[in-house]
């Protein structure tokens, strides 16, 4: 006798998304940057003890501080987007920024997010009631979190594009 094929819920797979949904939540999406921001910070420390202590020239740091550079770019777009799509308040979109200035902060910051409940929901692909809907901004976030080609590809190109002019600025404090 044969047994029915067990569905993804059964066997304890993850569901599949439909097409046109992002396939995260803004908590697990926030998270996963906060920490990888992080973990950049180590990344970039190490390069600088490697650059100053010992003969190992400045090609770490380099190489470190690049990769924390694109993952702050990132983690900086990530917390506009999520801020965006659950209402947070200007300032608080602002001091998430800024907690990537400070090494480590994301971690805790996310964590207070997480705890008051300000990482909570999917994300906003339909309009409701709410006013905040009804702007330009809410329509082109909308628009985009159902096109997540789309919103990723932007959100790519929009790291790189800032990556590229900070690039050509040159290196915070000038080359040393």
């Amino acid at each position: 006798m044969r047994r029915a094929p067990r569905s993804c819920e059964d066997r304890g797979d993850p569901v599949p998304h439909p097409p046109g949904v992002f396939p995260v939540s803004p908590r697990l999406f926030y998270r996963t940057v906060a920490i990888a921001e992080a973990v950049t910070w180590t990344l970039l420390i190490t390069g600088m003890v490697l650059k100053y202590l010992t003969d190992a020239g400045g090609t770490p740091l380099l190489i470190f501080g690049s990769l924390h550079g694109f993952v702050f770019i990132t983690y900086a777009l990530t917390a506009v987007l999520v801020g965006l799509n659950q209402r947070w308040p200007i300032r608080l979109m602002v001091l998430a920024v800024i907690t990537a200035i400070v090494p480590y902060a994301t971690v805790p910051f996310d964590i207070r997010l997480d705890r008051t409940g300000r990482l909570d929901g999917d994300w906003r692909r339909v309009a409701t009631d709410d006013p905040r809907d009804h702007t330009w901004v809410g329509a082109l976030l909308r628009w985009l979190l159902n096109r997540p080609a789309v919103l990723i590809s932007s959100f790519v190109v929009a790291v790189a594009a800032i990556m590229a002019v900070l690039l050509t600025l040159g290196p915070p404090g000038g080359r040393s």
